[in-house]
């Protein structure tokens, strides 16, 4: 099922494959997501997002090696789009995933249906969208 195959929470086994640098590769191992708070987009962000995205959303989170592509720099979405920041694309994405994600495919986690598996309801799925987009909005440059 989608929520074991996709899930992130692979911080731990990412970060030592980083941490031992004779290996010449890093992998990701899924594992399942663990529940935060909906209310608390810094504990969502940082539970979920800076495994790839970094703790600043720079993109150099401890997996980020692994991917194939090379993560977008979260802090300047804004910037890269007029001055505006995207958040119709960003809830978008963290409800339904993206196409072309730096895993070479849609690997990237859908959050929303995650989400749905640790929330008690429809509506605590929308806030930890609607919180995590916020979140992301400050981190804007």
């Amino acid at each position: 099922m989608l929520k074991s195959s996709f899930v992130l929470l692979f911080a731990a086994s990412a970060a030592v494959s980083i941490g031992v640098a004779q290996q010449p590769t890093t992998t990701i191992k899924p594992v399942p997501i663990k529940p935060t708070s909906a209310a608390s987009a810094e504990q969502m962000y940082t539970t979920y997002c800076a495994v790839c995205h970094g703790a600043d959303g720079t993109g150099n989170g401890p997996a980020a090696p692994a991917l194939k592509v090379k993560l977008r720099d979260l802090t300047m979405l804004s910037k890269n789009n007029g001055g505006v920041f995207p958040e119709a694309k960003v809830a978008t994405a963290l409800r339904y995933g993206v196409e072309n994600s730096a895993h070479g495919n849609t690997q990237m986690p859908i959050w929303g249906d995650l989400f749905k598996t640790i929330g008690p309801s429809r509506e605590s799925t929308q806030q930890r969208i609607s919180n995590l987009t916020d979140y992301i909005r400050k981190m804007q440059k």
